[in-house]
């Protein structure tokens, strides 16, 4: 176990910062900014199969399907995180994207030990999601070879879900047991083995591509607008009524009146003011283009 984690350039030192603990806090501070600039480009050289992947999570979610996604630790916890705020983002269900973490929801506060260990654990956090064909499952790793997330996607393909690896080292393990493979090599960490630092930026950077991508992908976005925003706070209700304004040129005044008439909900209001129809035409609009606003006008 010790000679394969020796392989994986996640694990290896970071020749710039042997003297980590000698350098200065801004000499610090200066090589991590450093090297975080790399990630971006590493991740550029991946964007041919992260399309691959998102056009498999449109058709997922026209399907009725979801998007899981199944890692453990800090892997783990970026999936639950992205899955979480799809809910506000887009205003879909928290049962659309669904974030899986070894151990559980204490997992995403204190390691649970043993769990990510566990091919097995991933299965019964599948099963008890009732998974099936029209769902896709991305597992998270940035060793790319966490038993956890292994044992998870080889039941995913068992049932006929699709399946995607997402992982910081060429030729991980994970890659092997998915139908398509992301994988972002990073590099050695300023801090040896920490892989919360580019790894997990990596992680973050890419799931943010494929979960925004995806709800564009099935009509969450007009121009680059959230228009699906959910207004749970006076925050986001002030940011939808400005959305109005953006989308359509009136005024604060008449966006609000509109929001209030579309039932608080940005879409409908875009449409009843730029088409100039009733609430009941601009909601049948909408269920016509199956949600896309510039289809329903």
């Amino acid at each position: 176990m010790k000679i394969m984690l020796e392989k994986l350039a996640t694990e290896r030192r970071n020749q710039r910062t042997m003297e980590l603990d000698d350098m200065t806090v801004e000499e610090i501070l200066t090589v991590m900014n450093e090297e975080d600039q790399s990630v971006a480009g590493v991740i550029r050289q991946e964007i041919p199969v992260i399309q691959q992947v998102v056009a498999q999570v449109i058709q997922s979610f026209q399907a009725g399907g979801r998007l899981i996604y199944i890692g453990a630790g800090t892997s783990g916890r970026l999936g639950v995180l992205d899955a979480a705020e799809c809910v506000p983002t887009f205003g879909v269900s928290p049962k659309m994207v669904v974030g899986l973490i070894a151990g559980g929801e204490r997992a995403l506060i204190k390691a649970v030990e043993g769990a990510e260990d566990s091919k097995t654990l991933a299965v019964e956090d599948l099963q008890a999601l009732k998974v099936n064909a029209n769902d896709t499952v991305i597992g998270i790793a940035a060793s790319g070879r966490t038993p956890y997330v292994i044992g998870g996607l080889d039941y995913a393909r068992e049932i006929g879900a699709a399946t995607a690896a997402l992982s910081c080292n060429k030729d991980a393990v994970i890659s092997q047991h998915a139908d398509l493979r992301i994988e972002v090599e990073t590099g050695p960490e300023v801090l040896t083995g920490s892989t919360r630092l580019k790894a997990g930026t990596a992680q973050k950077l890419v799931l943010n591509m494929i979960s925004t991508a995806a709800m564009i992908g099935i009509g969450k976005v007009y121009q680059n607008l959230m228009v699906d925003v959910q207004s749970t706070n006076e925050k986001l209700e002030i940011r939808a009524k400005r959305m109005i304004v953006e989308a359509t040129g009136v005024d604060l005044e008449t966006a609000a009146r509109y929001f209030t008439s579309a039932n608080g909900h940005v879409k409908t209001a875009i449409v009843m003011i730029l088409a100039d129809v009733s609430y009941p035409e601009a909601v049948e609009r909408l269920q016509r283009a199956h949600g896309f606003v510039r289809d329903a006008l």
